[in-house]
């Protein structure tokens, strides 16, 4: 045991997609700050971040319909789309810049270039999807996309989905060149093996324990060194929870007052996966459909192309499971433990309210591997069971929180960041869609915890990102300068001679 106090500027929480990104922010502003990371696991980006455990789209809202909605006049409110488009245009340009000045490398390792695609059945649906591209087709964020209800031309576009399909009622799709693919696990752990080069000391098997404020303001953080089973004292005088699904904990630990009335519900992920080849490359897409009536924004079923470790593979999902866990390698007395005095009328409101997806989540819970297939071969009409593997993906802590919209109770779909009124802590909490916006998050982060600092590094980060403080939509000639200098750097240009080789791929290359 050990009761020595360390003392340090920064300390990160968990060694994820969002920690990484504000410790790289840091380290590019205040290169002379002490910052110290700690992460249960025994490496980074073993959660959440970790490739196997999301679906790893860049969301820009090129084929999430979710994030269109249809107003009751009909017409198509694009403020959501366009929001999330800019924050992933953010990130580009962050990662673009890291390259760039040799701080990390090789990025065909956690980024490609692959086409985007929203596929939708029915008349009803034809016709939302129709309405959405008109109101897009004309701005600038999502140049290039492109619409049709020819069911010939789908056949070019996505040949695996309409093999053997009976076209029996309208069916249309929309598809932009410019999405991506990211391998956020590959990224996370580049960025942490920069931060480790750059003097960050990052700490794996360390575990907080507790944390409390000091007299001085600081934090003092109780941390358990796993491996030699002794305590450690670390003091700091900002520290961010990036621990994903534990974060909700870590933040009522703090006892800060906007940690109050905020509970959390986790949902787990299932994706069914194929590896075989000849299935495979009949298929290179991410292609997004419309989520069923009464289900969550979670559940959109999307078939996508994925490049892990330099293989390609499809995921199918996601489907949704339960446990009580709100990580992977949580405990199961997760939930039942985050409840407190505080958040206890917030967490029962949320459960009477959300009744629909409490028989959604147990639906889905006890569907058979065949039942999944069906649902598959609605996209893949001649999906076979034996070619395809269930995945247990990450574990998702949706917030839950008192809100004036959505009154006592309400349920949020997003990514939330809780900060302390002083600046001095802030916990990172909630879902999609996260990691694609992590540049943004973080820039707000700093913005909400170090406002006096940030005057002196904003000319640093519009160095590092030429379209911070500023509506890309009022720049449409900053938007093509950035998709042109963020493709060169980050190798979206051209996406192999492998693939060129290929008539179908070669068409949807970027």
């Amino acid at each position: 045991m050990s009761n020595k106090h360390i003392k340090s500027d920064v300390i990160l929480i968990g060694a994820g997609i969002m920690s990484a990104t504000l410790g790289s922010l840091l380290k590019e502003l205040a290169p002379d700050w002490n910052i110290k990371a700690f992460e249960r696991l025994d490496s980074a980006g073993e959660e959440s971040s970790n490739e196997w455990n999301n679906a790893g789209t860049g969301h820009s809202s090129l084929c999430e319909l979710n994030y269109t909605n249809e107003l009751p006049d009909g017409t198509i409110d694009v403020t959501k789309a366009n929001k999330v488009n800019e924050e992933f245009q953010v990130s580009k340009q962050f990662w673009a810049h890291l390259v760039n000045s040799g701080l990390i490398e090789n990025p065909k390792e956690f980024i490609m270039a692959l086409p985007h695609m929203s596929l939708v059945h029915g008349e009803k649906d034809v016709n939302f999807l129709k309405n959405r591209f008109k109101a897009l087709s004309d701005n600038p964020l999502f140049s290039g996309m492109e619409y049709s209800d020819d069911p010939e031309k789908l056949k070019e576009w996505i040949p695996l989905i309409m093999e053997n399909r009976q076209v029996d009622q309208p069916i249309a799709a929309t598809k932009i060149d410019a999405g991506t693919d990211v391998n956020f696990g590959a990224l996370t752990r580049k960025l942490f093996t920069h931060l480790a080069e750059e003097g960050v000391s990052v700490n794996y098997k360390h575990q907080v324990d507790d944390m409390k404020r000091t007299e001085d303001g600081e934090w003092e953080l109780k941390i358990r060194d796993l491996e030699n089973d002794r305590l450690e004292y670390h003091k700091a005088k900002f520290v961010f929870i990036g621990a994903g699904g534990g974060s909700l904990h870590l933040l009522q630990k703090s006892g800060i007052p906007e940690s109050k009335n905020v509970g959390g519900f986790p949902v787990s992920g299932l994706f069914m996966v194929c590896t075989k080849p000849e299935v495979v490359e009949k298929h290179y897409a991410k292609v997004y459909g419309k989520a069923p009536v009464g289900a969550p924004p979670m559940s959109v079923p999307h078939l996508d192309t994925r490049l892990i470790d330099g293989k390609e593979s499809l995921f199918f999902g996601p489907f949704a499971g339960f446990s009580p866990k709100f990580l992977k390698t949580g405990s199961n007395m997760d939930l039942i433990t985050s409840v407190k005095k505080d958040n206890l009328t917030t967490m029962v409101a949320a459960g009477m309210k959300n009744m629909p997806l409490t028989k959604y989540l147990i639906e889905q819970v006890l569907q058979s591997k065949e039942q999944r297939m069906e649902a598959l071969r609605e996209f893949v009409p001649n999906a076979k069971s034996e070619d395809w593997e269930l995945v247990v993906a990450g574990q998702r802590v949706q917030v839950i929180k008192d809100t004036k919209q959505g009154g006592k109770g309400t349920l949020q779909f997003g990514t939330e960041v809780i900060s302390g009124a002083n600046g001095s802590i802030a916990a990172l909490l909630g879902a999609s869609p996260g990691a694609s916006t992590s540049v943004s998050v973080m820039l707000d982060v700093l913005n909400g915890c170090f406002p006096e600092e940030m005057k002196g590094w904003e000319p640093k980060i519009k160095e590092m990102i030429p379209s911070y403080g500023k509506n890309l939509l009022d720049h449409p000639d900053l938007i093509k300068e950035i998709n042109e200098t963020t493709s060169e750097a980050l190798g979206l240009v051209n996406t192999g001679a492998a693939i060129a080789e290929d008539p179908v791929k070669a068409e949807t290359t970027v």
